[in-house]
């Protein structure tokens, strides 16, 4: 370096620009310094697009230094010769150690933040899982949802006493850790109830206690791709008893009387009706799965007036949940009950004998009976009668199936 580039303090001067090979030494600061051929050119004429933004500058004017100052952007230098003409062979740039300005482009502006996976228009990577705490504030969030809901008389009940709010809020989340978890409920035949309009569901009672019928209101209600409610028909004895009516009013059921059950059909509702009764709940479990008489045949006149279908369903895994191995009568008849169970673990385990045994549950629905070319024939006994046995042999014939499908009454 020749002693003409030295100042007077000593240090060397910083090129401002520099040749392209091959070209005229560029004048930078009023000193020359010839560039060697290894030395990397910047801001030569290449195929690389320029991501810094120039300042406008006027027509017929020649950009210097004192403008990208002023600007306080990175300005773009010419080369020129050494009679001080530009030299188009290279074009150079002051170095800049501050981030370039984003160019101007016509593609949308990004939000700030840049795109979701990361800065700087990044691709969008995989979205972050919930936290294990996020199914729990769900959870809150609509329990208060609920208790406003309560609160600020925000629900309908129907002319039955049904509420769906209270339903679908409390007793079906609790009867779902039954059905789902404890019972390893199998639903099939979905596709034979109907997804709007009216229905019968006749189904075999049977355990001891009647969850058959809470487990299968649920299980439809979950499963059926409307989500149809089943709005059952209960024995005189359970709208007697002080806690056990108002949850079954709450829930959708009724008296089992031809007024209401026709109501109901009248109104596009899906009912579900046990005419076993309680002979079907109190039998012995050596008579497991042998459907009892089923009465007189109201439900099939409510049917036929209706014009309703009548879908059969058989259900297993009721028989194992309370094992009935005797029936005291005398105590029964004290406490004005149809019957008095013993089980293996009740009486002996007190209230620990009324959790139910974890056996596997099968229920599927048989395909409809139509009825509506019989409504003339409603008040007819024979047909009445016929109907009916034809709905209990296709349950019992459907149950002889499904055992064979379950050979152990508590597999998974």
């Amino acid at each position: 370096m020749s002693g003409r580039e030295e100042r007077r303090d000593g240090r060397y001067d910083v090129p401002l620009t520099v040749a392209a090979p091959g070209a005229e030494p560029a004048r930078a600061n009023g000193h020359r310094r010839a560039a060697t051929a290894d030395e990397p050119v910047r801001g030569a004429a290449t195929d690389e697009p320029d991501t810094a933004t120039d300042e406008p500058v006027a027509a017929g004017r020649r950009r210097g230094p004192d403008d990208a100052i002023a600007a306080d952007v990175p300005a773009a230098r010419e080369a020129t010769d050494e009679h001080g003409a530009p030299d188009t062979a290279a074009t150079v740039r002051e170095p800049d150690t501050a981030a370039d300005e984003p160019a101007a482009t016509d593609e949308p502006a990004v939000p700030a933040g840049g795109l979701a996976g990361g800065a700087g228009g990044r691709a969008a990577g995989p979205s972050v899982p919930d936290r294990p705490g996020d199914h729990w504030d769900r959870r809150v969030a609509k329990g208060l949802a609920f208790l406003r809901r309560r609160l600020s008389g925000d629900y309908e009940v129907d002319e039955f006493g049904f509420d769906p709010d209270i339903t679908e809020a409390v007793f079906h989340p609790l009867l779902r850790v039954l059905y789902r978890d404890w019972f390893r409920t199998e639903v099939t035949g979905l596709e034979h109830v109907p997804a709007e309009g009216a229905g019968l569901v006749v189904g075999n009672h049977s355990g001891t206690v009647a969850l058959d019928a809470l487990i299968l209101s649920t299980a439809l209600h979950d499963q059926h791709p409307a989500g149809r409610y089943l709005r059952l028909l209960g024995a005189d004895l359970v709208f007697r008893m002080p806690v056990v009516s108002e949850i079954a009013r709450k829930t959708g059921g009724t008296v089992a009387c031809n007024p209401d059950a026709e109501r109901l059909l009248g109104n596009g509702e899906l009912v579900g009706v046990f005419p076993e009764g309680f002979k079907g709940i109190g039998k012995l479990y050596s008579e497991r799965y042998k459907l009892q008489r089923f009465g007189r045949g109201g439900f099939v006149s409510a049917a036929l007036r209706t014009g309703t279908p009548i879908v059969p369903v058989a259900i297993v895994g009721g028989e194992e949940i309370y094992p009935m191995l005797a029936d005291i009568k005398p105590l029964a008849r004290l406490l004005k009950l149809p019957y008095f169970p013993v089980t293996p673990t009740f009486p002996w385990l007190g209230p620990l004998g009324m959790v139910p045994l974890p056996s596997k549950w099968l229920i599927e629905f048989c395909p409809p009976i139509p009825t509506a070319h019989l409504t003339d024939s409603a008040d007819d006994p024979l047909v009445v009668f016929n109907l009916a046995d034809q709905v209990r042999e296709t349950i019992q014939q459907t149950l002889h199936r499904l055992l064979e499908r379950r050979p152990d009454p508590f597999g998974p």
